[in-house]
């Protein structure tokens, strides 16, 4: 009899054993627990910690309430300027309601992502490509209101919704490369020229105060062939001054005054012919009565000899009676060049 006892205290224990076993559950921190008996639910979730419910009656399901990464597929589509493009996106939600997670939607994580594939396709189809490229946050804030109208009746809330990349055709990349090329390009020539005009200005400012100094010219060629010569592996050509010509020009003003009367100059003389003068009478010979004296035009052609000119008598002017104008003879080399005979002198009668 005490041994029946005992083996029937025995097994009440195991069977007791094996119900607590059953009935007994845990709830972790970052779950919530929701009771459903006979297909019906039972109270508010069960928070987190040791919790009982009646075996073969009681189903506890488990909802994680932590924020779930969700990747988006790639979506393929159109822009509104028409360009394909190819775009993944990544999806942050959390469950606030999890009777609602649980009884509301059959699969709340597949639910969701089909509306964020959706709800990307239909911002693809909205935006331009710019957009799409530069504008990212507003395209962001956008999704993420589609997405989280339908899914506040699943008990779920979008933390954040996330573009992650847009893939484009290689013709559209190349297009863009060369759109991007012509911009820097067109940025590039307006500095330039805005440069020139800046470097215009100044030079002009420059050269209103060089024309005020010449010699400031002077010294700013100077400088440039300086700079020119620290590199000494290039040939300095250096260019002849305007200035320094006109400075002869204005050093010799009695030859060119003469090539502008039309006497010969004093420099051309040794190439030229002396022209013909009248010989010199014997002295002490009278000349004869009735002969004038050779005009100025006649003494002004008296050729220089060995380049020295003679010094001709201006206009209207006559030498003193019974004496000879000044003359400036070249005398002969010694042995290299005979002696030429001297021009007649000329004298006045009164």
């Amino acid at each position: 009899m005490l041994s029946e006892l005992v083996g029937a205290l025995v097994g009440l224990g195991a069977v007791g054993l094996v119900y607590v076993s059953a009935a007994a559950r845990v709830v972790k921190q970052y779950e919530r627990g929701i009771v459903l008996r006979f297909g019906r639910l039972l109270g508010p979730p069960r928070p987190p910690g040791f919790t009982v419910i009646v075996p073969f009656i009681d189903r506890l399901q488990k909802v994680n309430m932590q924020i779930v990464t969700l990747p988006i597929p790639a979506q393929e589509g159109i822009t509104r300027d028409n360009v394909t493009v190819r775009v993944d996106a990544v999806v942050y939600f959390k469950v606030i309601d999890p009777a609602s997670a649980v009884i509301q939607v059959e699969d709340y994580r597949f639910a969701v992502s089909q509306m964020a594939q959706t709800s990307l396709r239909s911002i693809i189809g909205k935006s331009d490509l710019d957009d799409l490229l530069s504008n990212r946050e507003k395209l962001n804030q956008g999704l993420e209101l589609m997405i989280d109208s339908p899914a506040v009746g699943w008990g779920v809330q979008i933390d954040r919704v996330e573009i992650k990349d847009v893939s484009l055709p290689d013709t559209m990349k190349r297009s863009m490369a060369r759109q991007a090329e012509a911009d820097r390009e067109r940025r590039a020539r307006i500095i330039n020229a805005d440069a020139e005009l800046q470097a215009s200005k100044k030079l002009a400012e420059a050269a209103g105060v060089m024309s005020e100094q010449p010699a400031a010219l002077q010294l700013r060629l100077l400088q440039t062939v300086v700079a020119v010569a620290a590199e000494k592996n290039s040939t300095l050509v250096l260019p002849f001054p305007v200035e320094l010509l006109r400075f002869l020009e204005r050093s010799a003003p009695s030859e060119s005054a003469g090539e502008r009367d039309g006497t010969p100059s004093a420099l051309g003389a040794p190439d030229r012919p002396a022209p013909d003068t009248p010989e010199r009478p014997a002295e002490g010979t009278a000349e004869p009565a009735g002969e004038t004296a050779p005009g100025p035009s006649e003494e002004a052609g008296a050729a220089a000899v060995h380049g020295v000119a003679q010094v001709p008598l201006g206009e209207g002017a006559s030498a003193p009676s019974g004496e000879a104008p000044p003359e400036l003879w070249a005398e002969p080399p010694p042995e290299e060049v005979p002696p030429t005979p001297a021009p007649a002198s000329v004298t006045h009668d009164d």
